[in-house]
């Protein structure tokens, strides 16, 4: 079953080419091999010990997953799971594809490993994916290739949490190995990707699966994800023919890349939200007043031109004209006006000001260190007193994750369908990463997830939205352009969630 939920949606733009030139004569190459500049983390061989765009996108191409969004269809897609229905609001069935094997050839994917991949992202300690399957309250298997999930409420967004969210292990090889030994040793997967490496903080190497039905020749036999943070780093490196694609270059940037003869720039819109994060569990920011404050003294306008250079859409909410849901009649907006600022620092209780700290990611994002930077004296202005934080991403990530970060600039990508991001940051108990209550906002995200209705779920959510932005809990900022520097050679789609799928590059 389909989610028919854009109306209009940005496909994956102007193909690219690429490719590859390994340093060896052509006649005694024997794969094709791409290398990704990427900004996010390589965390440990865990599936579930991590949610970063990253690495979902790396272990559902190995483990496999039950499907994707397709940008291109605005469609969900199945990889895993060959098809899916609603019989009813509590419960959806799985019908998984028959005689896909798991990468070492000994077994077939089976309901099985689907029930246990499930179990195992809510019980591991290290988990850090629990959300994704606290809607499910049981997962049975009605044959050997069909699973029932029933969900302990109607959850009309189910496949937002679960689809390419809940990566499919073995549950033999988990049964025999231990989950340790099972992940570090025999990361046998069923998806058209293999795992050939992983360096922990550096780089991971996934491998084609030619055995994968439908693989195609172009596909890269390798593909290389190297943390590569500074943006000149990677240009250089592209440009060099080091790496093939260049994720995420900055604005300064883009003028050499397209001068370039070896590369060009390929260009697609966003679905990641960035925002200005406010943790009601640390004071001052437990007080309303001040949130809203920060959010009138942040000239948004002003970065996009000056430090953005023009390549970001302002936004009035949490989510744009690309995701579902998305209205225009959104209330309160908070546009720019300092004068206002001061005076709900005042009513807040803070005639002299207030002293806070920042966090900001530093080459993370495009130009975060310097987005934050320019908001610095905006917020010091109006008597928000900010000393800019500039902790490793690691760092700064981890204890985002834990809700130890009291003020942070940060993004949350993956927003087709915004029902599992908006509770994740905004529902009671879900996720700490905030640590914000409302019980308005909870009983209407969790009627909007109870409705199947569409007109009626955009209806709930917008309802929900607004609650948020009455209570200020975050700032939405802005959605940044993607920008890729791709070399000559090489093809790649490029997705709004930010993505990067081996089946959706090609080598020339």
């Amino acid at each position: 079953m389909k989610r028919q939920i854009l109306n209009k949606v940005v496909t994956a733009a102007g193909a690219a080419a690429l490719l590859l030139a390994v340093a060896m004569p052509a006649q005694a190459q024997k794969k094709t091999r791409v290398t990704v500049g990427v900004t996010e983390t390589v965390g440990a061989y865990n599936p579930h010990s991590d949610s970063v765009a990253l690495m979902y996108a790396v272990w559902c191409q190995v483990y496999g997953c039950l499907g994707s969004w397709n940008f291109k269809k605005a469609a969900d897609v199945g990889m895993l799971a060959d098809s899916w229905s609603i019989p009813d609001p509590n419960t959806w069935i799985f019908k998984l594809k028959k005689g896909l094997m798991r990468h070492d050839g000994k077994a077939e994917l089976t309901a099985a490993d689907v029930i246990h991949s499930i179990k195992r992202i809510g019980t591991d300690k290290r988990s850090s994916q629990r959300q994704n399957v606290k809607k499910i309250k049981s997962a049975v298997a009605l044959d050997k290739y069909t699973v029932k999930v029933t969900t302990h409420k109607p959850t009309a967004p189910l496949l937002a949490y679960v689809f390419d969210r809940v990566m499919i292990t073995s549950k033999e090889l988990f049964d025999k190995h231990g989950a340790r030994n099972a992940d570090r040793k025999h990361h046998y997967g069923f998806g058209p990707y293999m795992l050939k490496r992983l360096r922990t903080g550096e780089s991971v190497v996934i491998e084609k699966n030619k055995r994968w039905p439908g693989v195609k020749k172009e596909w890269p036999d390798e593909v290389i994800f190297r943390i590569m943070r500074e943006p000149e780093q990677r240009v250089t490196a592209l440009l060099n023919g080091e790496i093939q694609i260049a994720q995420f270059i900055p604005p300064h940037l883009l003028p050499k890349v397209r001068a370039s003869k070896k590369a060009r720039v390929e260009e697609m819109g966003s679905v990641e939200t960035m925002m200005l994060l406010m943790n009601p569990a640390f004071k001052p920011w437990d007080n309303v007043l001040l949130r809203k404050a920060v959010a009138h003294a942040i000239d948004r306008e002003s970065i996009i031109k000056n430090v953005l250079k023009g390549e970001a859409i302002k936004l009035t909410g949490p989510i744009g004209p690309l995701q579902f849901g998305y209205s225009k009649n959104v209330k309160p907006t908070y546009e720019y006006n300092p004068e206002k600022a001061k005076a709900l620092v005042k009513k807040a209780g803070y005639p002299n000001g207030i002293d806070v700290e920042l966090s900001t990611p530093v080459s993370r994002y495009v130009n975060d260190k310097q987005v934050a930077q320019a908001m610095i004296p905006m917020l010091r202005a109006v008597g928000i007193r900010a000393k800019l934080k500039t902790p490793e991403w690691s760092t700064l990530w981890s204890n985002v994750r834990k809700g130890k970060v009291p003020f942070y600039y940060m993004g949350r990508g993956g927003m087709v369908d915004p029902s599992s991001a908006l509770s994740q940051y905004f529902e009671t108990g879900i996720a700490p990463r905030i640590k914000f209550s409302s019980k308005k906002v909870d009983a209407l995200l969790q009627k909007e997830r109870q409705t199947f209705d569409l007109e009626k779920r955009k209806k709930y959510m917008n309802d929900a939205i607004n609650a948020i932005m009455e209570e200020v809990p975050a700032h939405f900022l802005w959605h940044q352009k993607i920008h890729y520097g791709v070399a000559n050679g090489v093809d790649i789609a490029i997705r709004p969630d930010k993505r990067i799928h081996g089946y959706e590059i090609s080598v020339k």
